[in-house]
């Protein structure tokens, strides 16, 4: 996509997953990435033990960000605010997610929030929508997606006229604001465990419906899927 007028037919740029191919895993990489599980805090313990009472176990991400758990709980505040502000409903941040998590090709939050998406719009919609395809999103939604997929691919890339969609979907100035912000924090969260090695957790990929998991081709590969 160039600077200039976007015609907002053509795929978002870049086509989600180009050049982004799953990756092999060391020899003695542990799942929870490069580097070491930091020594137990009570803050550590607190984070492990949200994960447990939440989903039953502890994610490979929570063990990595317990390095510095007031950051974890900074960000995930930063990213509660911004939905917030944007009024942004659950439906809406898995649409967001899964298409910024697609785009930047990251298999974590792409398993997670695709799977979450499933349980919103069907487990196809949600598949498709990972692989760049909102024809089963209303008119409001695929404005999301495509404007995450835009500022997580190219955000130099964009201009007014992917701003007015966003208006022209119901949007006011202040949401699309905090909209952006939105994705921005996410894929900076997203960043740090891809750049760390960290990867999706056996359990997540196992509970992602199939359309889900064949969708996600990119990225480190989860525990029970070297290759």
């Amino acid at each position: 996509m160039t600077t200039g007028e976007v015609d907002d037919t053509q795929a978002p740029w870049p086509p989600v997953g180009a050049g982004r191919h799953r990756r092999t895993v060391d020899a003695g990489t542990p799942p929870t990435g490069f580097l070491h599980e930091p020594e137990p805090t009570s803050d550590t313990e607190r984070l492990f033990d949200d994960d447990r009472g939440g989903i039953g176990y502890v994610m490979n991400l929570t063990r990595m960000w317990a390095h510095l758990p007031a950051a974890n709980d900074g960000l995930s505040d930063l990213m509660r605010q911004a939905s917030e502000a944007g009024g942004l409903t659950f439906r809406q941040r898995g649409v967001l997610i899964s298409a910024a998590a697609s785009t930047l090709g990251d298999p974590y939050c792409a398993l997670a929030w695709g799977t979450r998406l499933a349980g919103e719009v069907g487990d196809d919609v949600a598949a498709q929508v990972l692989q760049g395809d909102d024809a089963g999103l209303s008119a409001e939604e695929r404005a999301l997606a495509t404007w995450a997929r835009r500022v997580t691919g190219d955000p130099n890339g964009t201009d007014s006229g992917d701003v007015q969609a966003l208006r022209d979907a119901g949007f006011d100035d202040g949401q699309i604001f905090a909209v952006t912000l939105f994705v921005a924090l996410r894929v900076a969260f997203s960043t740090v465990n891809d750049a760390l090695g960290v990867r999706p957790d056996r359990a997540l990929r196992a509970s992602a419906p199939a359309p889900v998991r064949a969708a996600v081709s990119y990225g480190r590969p989860s525990a029970d899927d070297e290759r």
